[in-house]
């Protein structure tokens, strides 16, 4: 993947002031939104998030996104990694399901639903034309408290709930890819991953921020 450059020029700072009623977090959010570069190439190609280049990275590292690969994308809104995926693999099948309503997305099947819902599965299939997924993916993220063992239990949480999805959903051989949170939970989960897929490996993409404790797991050669 190539990186986001600054053209030749030198990119300016942006300050951002604390306006009246705006939390100070809110404002050093913004603040890091405006001159994050990531944020500033996913406008200039087209990407609803700057997740996509995660996602990309992915790829580039386990060669995930292959021809003909059905994928289901949990958690899927607002569409980066869906947008990366339809442009990678330009056939088979690609699934964005996710609580909130997705902006269509060409080549893409947006379902509006809970994936953990009692009829998902049935519902997801029929989607596969009764076929199991080749990959699953989940860069699904709780809202952020401040509290860094609450924000890592909630993630890890989500995580988990992907991982058992993935079990009953993916094809023998399958892969499974997911957002993760250092902080020691961690550890039962992916022993549990090592019993179900041939190889579990951790990576942190350069386009994850340095002071994010997020990381990826991507698992291949799921068992069955």
């Amino acid at each position: 993947m190539k990186k986001p450059g600054n053209g030749g020029s030198r990119q300016l700072h942006v300050k951002v002031k604390t306006a009246k009623g705006r939390k100070k977090s809110s404002t050093q959010w913004l603040q890091r939104q405006l001159n994050d570069p990531f944020v500033q190439k996913a406008k200039e190609d087209g990407y609803r998030t700057r997740a996509a280049y995660k996602l990309i990275e992915i790829d580039e590292k386990f060669g995930i996104l292959k021809p003909d690969t059905k994928i289901i994308d949990l958690g899927a809104a607002p569409g980066g990694w869906c947008q990366v995926a339809v442009k990678k693999i330009k056939s088979g099948k690609i699934i964005g399901i996710d609580l909130q309503e997705i902006e269509p997305i060409p080549g893409v099947i947006l379902i509006q639903h809970d994936f953990t819902a009692d009829d998902a599965p049935e519902i997801l299939s029929k989607a596969l034309s009764g076929k199991k997924a080749d990959l699953i993916l989940s860069d699904m993220a709780a809202p952020a408290c401040g509290h860094a063992q609450t924000d890592h239990i909630r993630i890890m949480g989500l995580c988990e709930i992907a991982f058992d999805f993935a079990k009953h959903n993916l094809r023998e051989g399958g892969s499974f890819a997911a957002k993760i949170l250092q902080g020691g939970t961690e550890k039962e989960l992916l022993d549990d991953m090592k019993k179900c897929f041939e190889t579990v490996k951790h990576f942190k993409p350069e386009s994850s921020r340095k002071d994010s404790a997020e990381m990826y797991v991507v698992a291949k050669g799921f068992r069955g």
